[in-house]
Parts: structure tokens; sequence; C-alpha cells
């Protein structure tokens, strides 16, 4: 959920999304006018009995992995085992602008998340923990407390590079299937890059890296845009100058879902059958509209 709410709507929303039968609640992990996503967290998962809850994703910049482990730790705790743990390198330029953070190389920011993921397991060992790694150095942590979840929470990581994704493949349990956005914005690139053809690549570097593993790794799409309709064709072709592609691209690709509710489910089949694709997660806004696709294909 992107959109700023106040204390009683952001509870009676992440009660509707548990009733709608979605499966996980997420918020992002920015700086713009939206809440802040660990404590806006623990108070859904206050107020829900399945549901579980994330952030797709956190950014590894914007805390130290050693204090992130332990909020995560707390998280799954007070929620019972119901966290999944979304993080990744961080792309949006504005956030580092705002907050002074560097806004680092690519290949920098890939190796200290990559360091991070190393710190966050060693601390949910729960044994004692020493790092002193490139750019993070820990010394006799406790490696306490541990999360409910053995090992830890499920860790999603999303990438659209083929570094990011190998390493996904190799590292994650779920694996965000994106787009690249390079210039730290989604633009017409990053539109253009969500394409079928482009998606067949990015789940073989997921493969690349799983090796064996593969089978045991669901894939993850967030669709940009969703909406139920009767003329998927009209609306292919009023959308597609927003993306900048083609209104083929528009019904093909992934990252957008549009048609009749029967529609909509026969494409989510497609997608599942052609790349794996299992977990799809739609906008705030979308949610409602959504809600019969997820109550025909929740499960399958």
């Amino acid at each position: 959920m992107h959109r700023p709410l106040d204390g009683s709507t952001w509870l009676d929303s992440a009660r509707r999304v548990e009733e709608l039968g979605y499966s996980t609640l997420f918020v992002p992990d920015h700086f713009g006018d939206q809440l802040a996503p660990l404590t806006a967290l623990a108070s859904a998962a206050a107020v829900t009995k399945t549901l579980n809850v994330g952030a797709l994703v956190f950014d590894n910049d914007y805390r130290h992995p050693l204090v992130l482990a332990k909020e995560i730790a707390t998280l799954d705790a007070i929620s019972n085992g119901r966290v999944e743990f979304g993080l990744g390198a961080g792309w949006m330029r504005t956030d580092y602008v705002e907050s002074g953070i560097a806004y680092d190389e690519p290949g920098t920011r890939v190796e200290r998340f990559m360091e991070g993921v190393d710190v966050i397991r060693g601390v949910w060992s729960g044994e004692p923990f020493d790092h002193a790694g490139t750019h993070y150095r820990i010394t006799a942590h406790s490696g306490l407390p541990v999360p409910v979840t053995a090992g830890g929470p499920r860790l999603l990581i999303g990438g659209g590079s083929p570094r990011m994704l190998r390493y996904a493949g190799a590292n994650a349990d779920i694996v965000g299937v994106n787009p690249s956005i390079h210039s730290g914005a989604i633009d017409a690139d990053a539109a253009r890059d969500a394409a079928a053809d482009r998606f067949d690549r990015k789940v073989g570097w997921v493969r690349e890296g799983a090796g064996d593993r593969f089978d045991d790794i669901e894939l993850n799409v967030l669709v940009f845009f969703a909406s139920v309709t009767d003329d998927r064709a009209g609306l292919a072709a009023g959308v597609a100058p927003m993306f900048g592609i083609d209104p083929t691209d528009v019904l093909t690709t992934p990252a957008v879902v549009a048609g009749t509710v029967d529609e909509i489910c026969a494409s989510l089949e497609v997608n599942r059958d052609r790349w794996g694709v299992s977990y799809v997660v739609f906008q705030q806004d979308a949610i409602e509209a959504m809600a019969p696709v997820v109550e025909r294909l929740s499960g399958s």
C-alpha cells in the first residue's frame, strides 16, 4: 500500500485485505508521503490473524543490517511468524537525494546489499556472531532475539539485472522479477523492460542462479496496472502511450492485468504456465477490483 492513511483507516485497510482473501500485505520503503513500514506492519499484524506482512522491499541502505535483523525478528515474534522479508539494494534516486544517503554506483549498492544479507542471516543464526566485511563490522553480537520462523522469515529478493536475478535465484525463497530501473525512476525504459520477451530472459537468469533449487522458489511479479474491463484491446490502446510501448506488449506483459475476471484469471494462468509466476502483487487501488480474481485463483 502506498497512499498515506491515518491510524484507524490503516488498520481497517489491513483487516479488509485479509477479509478479501489476500495472503500478504506489503508496504513500500521510501521517504515519500506514506507510513513508515516497520511500525505500520506491526500494527497491521496486531489486528489480523492470518495475513502475512512485509515490505516490498526494505532498502538495505536505509538501516544497518544488524538493526534491521533485530526489527524483523521482533516483527516475526509479535506476528507469530507472519513476516515475508523483502530486501533490495535500493533504486529510487529521490530517496537518496532527500536523505543525503550516498547514491553509489549500482555495483557498490549491490555488493553492500549482498553483504547485508550475510549479516542478517548470521544474526538470525541464534549463535554469537562476528563479521568483518567491506561495508559492515559486527563484534560479539548475541544473535538474539531469534525469529519465530526457523532460520528467519522467507526472504524475498527482487531485481531486474542478470547479477541480481542470479543472486536471488541462488539465495531467495521468493524472487521478484522486475524491470531494470537504471535511471532511478520508473520510466519508458523500465516499461519496455517489462515486456514478455524480456521476462523470458529474466526468468532464465533466475534459473541459472537457482540450479537444482529452482522448483523450490516462488516467482513474484508486481502488477503496475490492473483493471476489470470488457474491452481489453481498447484499454491497451489507451495505456500503451503512457508507458511508451506497443498495445500488444501491454496485453502480454505480466506487469499489466486487464480484462474481464475470466480473462484476467486466464492470463494469470498463462503466466504461471509460461514462467512459473505464482505470486502476484496488486497495487492498493486495485485491491477491491481484483478480489474476485483472488477468490478464484487463491491456492491454485
